[in-house]
């Protein structure tokens, strides 16, 4: 079987390890802390706090096998100098219909964040601008069927 690479940007990747760091370093050891008060408390088999601790030990150990997965398998995007969309680039467009500008980074669905304007090459968005270039107009079907039209302004 052939093993996952996770295409990350270098800002993802050190995000990423930051946050391993504080799961094995601070929210592993308070996990740690709050099993030995619930076992403090006596019988285990009816110990709300108890079983709280475990699913969130549960928690915390598999989402840091997950991140170790994930930087092991890990390829860092190294943007291209030329003018086609592709993961890594940042893109300026216009909404057609209602002339509102934006400013996406498209990245890898691991790092996405609407909210910032980092979104996924793989969200509808992004598979529409895939592979255009600067002064293209591209027709954008979102996953509720609706569709619209983006404009591209510019990409770094």
């Amino acid at each position: 079987m052939a093993k996952q690479v996770y295409q990350l940007t270098q800002e993802g990747l050190d995000a990423l390890t930051r946050e391993l760091q504080e799961l094995k370093d601070v929210k592993r050891e308070e996990n740690k802390e709050a099993l030995r008060e619930a076992r403090a408390q006596g019988d285990l088999s009816e110990n709300a706090d108890y079983d709280a601790a475990r699913n969130e030990q549960a928690r915390i150990e598999a989402r840091i096998a997950e991140i170790e997965t994930i930087i092991k398998n890990a390829k860092i995007i190294k943007a291209t100098n030329d003018d086609i969309i592709n993961i890594g680039k940042i893109v300026n467009v216009r909404f057609v219909d209602r002339d509102e500008k934006r400013v996406f980074h498209l990245i890898s669905s691991i790092e996405a964040d609407p909210s910032t304007g980092k979104i996924s090459i793989d969200s509808p968005i992004g598979k529409a601008l895939k592979n255009h270039q600067k002064g293209d107009t591209v027709l954008v079907k979102s996953e509720t069927g609706r569709t619209f039209q983006l404009e591209i302004l510019d990409v770094k």
